[in-house]
């Protein structure tokens, strides 16, 4: 990974630990705390050896010292224990900030960007890339500060009386973070292709179980089969990559503290031989002195040895990071930097564009440039050969497509008005009806409070009640997944009645009728009729034979705006309109 890269993410994955509060805080304290009781429970454990040992001191002259040191080692599992659990808490509040950031921003950026990537691709992101977070603010960030503070605690006691002592651990001490330095440098790389490689494995295996159906029809398993074997094995072998790394850190640094305790050891060893005579500022090596310093050996690296543990969640979330940063940093509209305006309307909308041209995620010209008008409360639908630029238009109406020129709303530029109140105007009905697990009325309301009766009526108007009174449960009628329990049909119109439930200004409609029965087709339309009394509409359609009570037809084709008037108006000339129209028929 390039450094520069790396060093972006490390500063990004820092600015958002404030969503940690005061947890991340807390477990430096207590890892604070667990530095002052080590050194407690390695002064209690020397004196108390030292005396029996080499004073001779009856096993009553060290009660106190004995239950003070029981005492410390219950506090030690107690600091333990919190700082797990606190450091879990921080974790998770960062996981379900960065989360709902996401999916916040997912909704900022629409239905149009989210389709530019499988959903397996945003089910990693959502999911196995927040997850791998945790650790970094968990244990990495805080063991960074005790890594620092518990071997500076314990040079400050060991020093005083043993400069020796002292010398041979500052000394080794720089060996195990320059070695896992060395070791880890290639680390956030490995982690960052294999997040690319399970982005690749989740997409393409949830394309593939979408389209089973489609697969065993066309003899096509097999080949399938082989595809997404290989790139489950990609993902192993870039795991086994990333677990090396991991595995090799621990080992060197396990090793060379290890080392660094083995010389201390060789040293105590050789002074009480009275083969070094060194360190101890002329007041003798005592027993004390050695066991003090030796039990304190092992804690003094700890916290470098677990920083060197935890140097591999750096690494891994370096690695997720990068999609995340790129995710949120992505601007949906060039002028995010405009002050939004709050968009209010108890009148239908009317719309004006000027000069518009529609844009695609990636800045390419979708549509455009049109220069035409609705005015409020007008029935406009929008027709054209597939391709010519009809979703696109409807998109950037929603906001979800960015564009150049002017598009006003009742007057207002659209790119000023405040997303959320301006769609708070806007009933969107698309060709794929989309319902919920749930229940018929969790559907409907989508979380709103309202009645039975309330909901009935939007039912009513949707052509769909008697249907579901009909069922035992009623409005509890149960939902699957994919819209499972009810048909096409039904779950168009219970989307209508969703849609209904707006008291929308504008109404959006994307092809409503597609893949209907024509006894659904003619409920669904007449029911659509029926509740744009009073709003504008936008109808994209191919049924051309449905639009003869419509106010104005808009026909595009390659992105322009070729023909416009009402039904008798384009099939009395000749153009795109009237030749659809003669091939819908002859067909």
């Amino acid at each position: 990974m390039d450094k520069t890269l790396e060093k972006v993410l490390g500063r990004w994955l820092k600015q958002q630990k404030s969503a940690c509060g005061a947890y991340l805080n807390l477990t430096v304290l207590f890892g604070v705390f667990t530095g002052f009781a080590l050194v407690a429970q390695a002064y209690l454990l020397a004196t108390m050896l030292h005396g029996l040992i080499i004073e001779n001191l009856p096993r009553d002259a060290f009660t106190n010292e004995f239950i003070a040191l029981i005492g410390v080692i219950v506090l030690r599992a107690a600091l333990a224990y919190g700082r797990e659990r606190i450091s879990f808490k921080a974790g998770m509040l960062l996981r379900s900030q960065i989360r709902q950031s996401v999916l916040d921003k997912l909704v900022e950026l629409g239905p149009v960007f989210i389709k530019g990537r499988p959903a397996g691709s945003w089910a990693s992101i959502v999911l196995e890339q927040v997850e791998d977070l945790h650790d970094f603010y968990a244990k990495y960030l805080p063991q960074m500060l005790l890594a620092g503070f518990i071997p500076l605690t314990i040079l400050a006691v060991v020093f005083p009386i043993n400069w020796a002592a002292g010398i041979i651990l500052l000394g080794t001490a720089p060996l195990i973070p320059l070695f896992m330095i060395l070791v880890g440098m290639g680390a956030a790389d490995a982690n960052r292709k294999n997040f690319g490689a399970l982005s690749r494995l989740s997409g393409h295996f949830m394309d593939r179980l979408r389209g089973l159906g489609t697969l065993r029809l066309f003899h096509a398993g097999e080949r399938e089969q082989q595809a997404i074997e290989n790139a489950s094995e990609e993902f192993r072998s870039r795991t086994m990559a990333v677990l090396r790394m991991a595995f090799l850190s621990s080992a060197v640094l396990e090793f060379f503290a290890a080392v660094s305790i083995a010389v201390l050891a060789v040293y105590f060893g050789f002074s009480f031989l009275d083969h070094l005579d060194f360190g101890h500022y002329g007041a003798g090596m005592t027993l004390f002195i050695g066991l003090f310093v030796l039990i304190l050996a092992p804690e003094f690296y700890q916290p470098l040895r677990d920083m060197g543990t935890h140097y591999h969640a750096k690494a891994q979330a370096i690695g997720a990071a990068e999609a995340l940063m790129e995710l949120l940093n992505h601007q949906g509209d060039e002028a995010d930097d405009v002050p939004r305006v709050p968009f209010t309307s108890e009148t239908p909308l009317s719309i004006k564009l000027q000069g518009v041209e529609v844009l695609s995620p990636d800045g390419q010209v979708l549509l455009g440039p049109i220069t035409a008008e609705i005015t409020g409360g007008e029935q406009l639908a929008i027709v054209g050969p597939s391709g010519a630029g009809k979703t696109s238009l409807l998109n950037m109406l929603l906001g979800f497509l960015s564009y150049r020129g002017s598009v006003l709303i009742n007057g207002m530029e659209l790119r000023s008005l405040d997303r959320e109140s301006y769609r708070h105007h806007l009933a969107w009905l698309g060709q794929e009806p989309q319902l919920f697990h749930g229940t018929i009325g969790d559907n409907v309301t989508m979380g709103k409070a309202m009645t039975d009766e309330a909901i009935y009526r939007l039912l009513d108007s949707a052509r769909i009640g008697d249907f579901v009174r009909a069922q035992p449960l009623g409005l509890d009628h149960p939902i699957g997944e994919q819209s499972a329990g009810v048909s096409v049909g039904q779950a168009q119109r219970l989307c209508l009645a969703r849609a209904l439930g707006q008291s929308a200004k504008l109404f959006v409609l994307d092809e409503p009728t597609a893949s209907l029965d024509s006894h659904s087709e003619a409920a669904v339309m007449q029911s659509l009729i029926d509740a744009r009394q009073g709003a504008t509409s936008l109808l994209v359609t191919h049924r051309l034979d449905a639009l003869i009570d419509m106010d104005r037809i808009w026909v595009l084709d390659g992105g322009k705006l070729v023909q416009q008037g009402d039904y008798h108006t384009l099939m009395a000339e000749p153009g795109l309109f009237s030749d659809l129209c003669h091939r819908q028929e002859e067909a």
